[in-house]
């Protein structure tokens, strides 16, 4: 195994809670203290190397640098929107690569993150599908995304304000690193990003769903939900035969009862499939009674994919048949339309070689 082989294979410093620094740091005859040197070093000062971090003595940096890699990504491609949205293909240490997306907002600057490199799920109107799912992001990597964005924000005195873990791939199909991830950047002492800046989506991964709702955190949850009835949305999304609509609902009603928070219906409009009123009315009753909001997205056109944009007179007329219905909505403001925005198409008009099966 060569020099670059043996950095591959060391676990990323970034994949690592607070807690279980010290664990090491502790294992391997150092003060556990020095923990909180190491994160202030990665996520405060945003260290480029170990051999940076100049309180620590040079046998601790080099321990670390031996057992560590200071995960970097490679900016490959980066486009700028006219409305501030920029978009970031970043490559991987394997030449695999992934999107990003800062979004700014009058409350701040978002940034959507990815958590696998492509997606297994084969929702038939996305591209991050395409080509299937190659493997998983260790926290490290997702939790990098976030560093690289806010070094580039570091430049005009800005901040991260909020994350969205929306990016290619499903969450809940790597949840173990989502969940250190969230509790990374959620750390007062790592990026301090608040809990309820945060929201995870998922398609519908039911058992964990159950799953995350046990761990009661504060963070804000959405699901991907895109039709008002099992058959249209076995159509769109082919998880939904693995996990039944109906068996979706009960898993967002204990999510709910468990929580007592409020969840988040994301609901791409499709031209004439899913966009008509008595799909809103559909919609309505389907989500009647429940402590949720509906977030209608007009969906960017994917030249790989067959799906046409809903009209705007029809999307306010599907968002007032739900408002008169009771259902809380609001239509998601767009954003990059002038770049590639739709998730995964960046990366599939760049690497094609990549989506290949």
């Amino acid at each position: 195994m060569n020099n670059k082989e043996e950095e591959q294979q060391k676990p990323s410093i970034y994949s690592l809670q607070l807690h279980e620094l010290k664990e090491w740091l502790t294992a391997n005859g150092e003060k556990a203290f020095r923990a909180e040197q190491i994160f202030d070093w990665l996520y405060k000062k945003r260290a480029d190397s170990f051999e940076e971090m100049s309180n620590l003595s040079k046998g601790m940096r080099q321990k670390l640098d031996e057992n560590f890699k200071l995960t970097t990504l490679t900016t490959a491609i980066q486009q700028t929107s006219a409305d501030g949205t920029i978009k970031f293909l970043f490559e991987l240490h394997d030449g695999y690569s992934i999107e990003t997306v800062l979004m700014r907002h009058e409350y701040g600057n978002s940034v959507c993150v990815t958590t696998q490199v492509g997606c297994r799920i084969g929702c038939t109107f996305c591209a991050s599908t395409l080509g299937g799912l190659k493997r998983h992001l260790e926290a490290g990597e997702i939790v990098a995304q976030v560093v690289k964005v806010q070094k580039a924000l570091d430049e005009t005195d800005e901040r991260v304000s909020s994350v969205v873990i929306m990016g290619i791939g499903e969450p809940f199909d790597n949840y173990d690193n989502m969940l250190s991830f969230l509790k990374i950047i959620n750390h007062d002492e790592g990026l301090n990003i608040g809990a309820r800046h945060i929201t995870v989506s998922t398609s519908g991964i039911i058992p964990k769903i159950y799953q995350f709702a046990d761990e009661n955190m504060q963070i804000n949850f959405a699901i991907s939900l895109h039709a008002p009835n099992t058959e249209l949305r076995s159509r769109l999304m082919p998880i939904n035969k693995a996990y039944k609509l109906d068996d979706l609902m009960k898993a967002v009603r204990y999510y709910i009862d468990k929580t007592g928070r409020r969840i988040s219906f994301e609901y791409g409009l499709f031209g004439k499939v899913n966009d008509q009123i008595e799909h809103a009315e559909e919609l309505a009753n389907l989500l009647k009674g429940l402590k949720c909001h509906v977030n209608l997205i007009p969906v960017n056109y994917v030249p790989e994919r067959d799906y046409v944009r809903t009209p705007k007179d029809q999307i306010f007329a599907f968002e007032k048949a739900l408002k008169n219905r009771g259902i809380n909505v609001t239509i998601r403001r767009e954003q990059g339309h002038d770049i590639d925005a739709a998730c995964g198409q960046l990366r599939a008009k760049a690497r094609k070689e990549e989506l290949k099966s």
